[in-house]
């Protein structure tokens, strides 16, 4: 909880869910472990540069296949040219808990098949502008996990960056799911709120998102 008052689950939008809490401390402390062993490689954590020339002020680390802008391989060629960490299986249970928890949907849980993830560090400057992931060739949830200090979450329309959108606080621990009419929503990260997270969770500073996906790719 945040404050005197439990946070509630909701559904911000269609097919978009927000579950506080659904990690515990213990499953904090061991992704972010798992992190950590795949910023150091054999692709090491990096600030994406974007084709336009600019440079992304998350850092960014990827699992099961490299994203750079914007698609995806297997090796980073725009890094070191190493192929990408392995997607592991226990990764995948965890994405389908994670359905079954969001959608009571126990049958798509069980067909969810993620293959890559994309781990974002970000410290207390880093933001995140309005996008869309879409250069996946499937159409499956996406599953976003937060880890360290808080941050304001905006998710938006399938139209366009604007308005409406909607201003979730999204906490150490907390779930949020986005798929089905809401999968290619607008969405971003205007702000960190530094210093809010428990370092009981491993992060002694910055807010780590892991988000897991259905590439579509072989």
């Amino acid at each position: 909880m945040t404050g005197l008052f439990p946070r509630e689950r909701a559904q911000i939008a269609p097919g978009a869910v927000h579950v506080p809490g659904w990690l515990s401390v213990d499953e904090q402390r061991e992704l972010v472990g798992a992190c950590r062993e795949w910023a150091r490689g054999p692709v090491p954590i990096r600030h994406t540069r974007l084709p336009n020339g600019g440079v992304m002020s998350v850092r960014t680390v990827c699992v099961g296949w490299h994203w750079q802008p914007y698609r995806y391989t297997r090796t980073a060629d725009d890094v070191n040219g190493a192929r990408v960490a392995e997607f592991p299986e226990w990764l995948v249970e965890l994405g389908r808990r994670a359905l079954a928890d969001a959608y009571g949907d126990e049958e798509a849980a069980r067909a969810y098949a993620p293959d890559t993830a994309l781990v974002n560090f970000y410290d207390g400057d880093a933001k995140m502008g309005m996008h869309q992931d879409k250069d996946e060739r499937s159409g499956a949830p996406v599953v976003s996990l937060s880890i360290g200090d808080s941050c304001v979450f905006r998710f938006g329309n399938t139209e366009g960056r604007g308005r409406p959108y909607t201003d979730v606080e999204l906490v150490s621990g907390d779930l949020f799911v986005f798929g089905g009419p809401s999968r290619f929503a607008y969405h971003g990260v205007p702000k960190v709120l530094p210093g809010t997270g428990d370092p009981a969770s491993g992060m002694t500073g910055g807010r780590l998102n892991i988000t897991l996906r259905e590439t579509g790719l072989r």
